[in-house]
């Protein structure tokens, strides 16, 4: 825990505090308010949130892989449970919760990445191809295998690329591996409120209508900015300059947005507005994961090509 990480975890306490007495102050004026219950409902979602990963922080490395290691778990659960299977797929929905993800996860404790990269999108892909084949049911069987296979890179193969932070070796900054991995979660959550504020006060053009119809372009290119700002100022917890940290800001806005939009249209199809109720005013497990699941990768390959040997 260095003076960097003590501080930004001082202020991220000044901004929830200040946020649950703003809940507070509101719903005292306007107790009916289904917005303001929302509100207050998310800002209590965000202390555990953030006392869960703070402590799987200072308890070290595998306490982190292990608290990810559960929100891809439930993340996965969420979407297949709202995703249709069949009986026949009995063997690659197995091969996805008890083999895909804690042997990812595992891979990921050990530092083996050369595997970590590769399992899901090559080994996992044909074990759960050939499972399916194995049952000869052929009654749409390209769809049923699509969802499974999207599922388990989405859920556990995107979303376990936050925690492999942690095993990147980066000339001078040895040992400081939470505090990147908390600057890009941290970045990530905020890009998403950032977003949703600026697209409530100055939102007029939709991004994409029919997938979801609150995000907008002022919303996103405002929250971008806003994001990139917070980015800059948070360098002195990063292996990044100012400019360097605004820019990777920049990547994981517009992964996350992108990200987001695709998980609303999987939504849409299922006839969904949530993907679960895991999470107190937030949905489920996988509405807070969807924009970290696909920025995760990116970020993470950027940061091991260009800043590690």
């Amino acid at each position: 825990m260095t003076p960097q990480f003590l501080l930004t975890g001082r202020i991220l306490l000044a901004i929830l505090v200040a946020a649950s007495l703003t809940g507070f102050v509101l719903k005292l004026k306007n107790p009916a308010s289904d917005t303001i219950h929302n509100l207050n409902a998310r800002i209590k979602a965000w202390w555990v949130m953030v006392f869960v990963l703070f402590s799987a922080f200072v308890l070290g490395p595998y306490a982190t892989i292990v608290v990810f290691g559960f929100a891809s778990l439930m993340a996965l659960r969420e979407f297949l449970t709202l995703t249709p299977t069949r009986k026949s797929d009995y063997w690659p929905l197995f091969i996805a919760f008890f083999i895909a993800l804690p042997v990812q996860y595992w891979l990921l404790a050990i530092k083996w990445y050369g595997l970590f990269s590769i399992m899901i999108p090559v080994y996992i892909f044909f074990l759960i191809s050939a499972a399916s084949a194995m049952s000869q049911d052929t009654d749409d069987f390209l769809s049923r295998n699509a969802r499974i296979i999207f599922a388990v890179m989405i859920c556990v193969y995107g979303v376990s690329h936050a925690p492999a932070l942690l095993m990147l070796e980066i000339p001078n900054f040895e040992g400081h591996n939470a505090q990147l991995l908390f600057f890009f979660t941290f970045i990530v959550q905020i890009s998403d409120v950032l977003q949703y504020v600026f697209g409530k006060l100055f939102g007029k053009h939709k991004m994409a209508p029919k997938l979801s119809p609150a995000k907008t372009w002022e919303g996103l290119i405002g929250g971008g900015l806003a994001t990139m700002l917070i980015g800059g100022a948070l360098a002195f917890v990063t292996p990044f300059n100012a400019y360097e940290a605004a820019g990777m800001s920049a990547l994981i806005v517009i992964c996350g947005a992108l990200g987001g939009l695709v998980m609303s249209g999987v939504k849409r199809s299922l006839g969904a507005k949530d993907w679960g109720t895991g999470i107190a005013g937030h949905g489920g497990y996988m509405d807070r994961l969807d924009s970290l699941g696909f920025a995760a990768p990116v970020f993470f390959h950027i940061v091991r090509w260009h800043w590690t040997p």
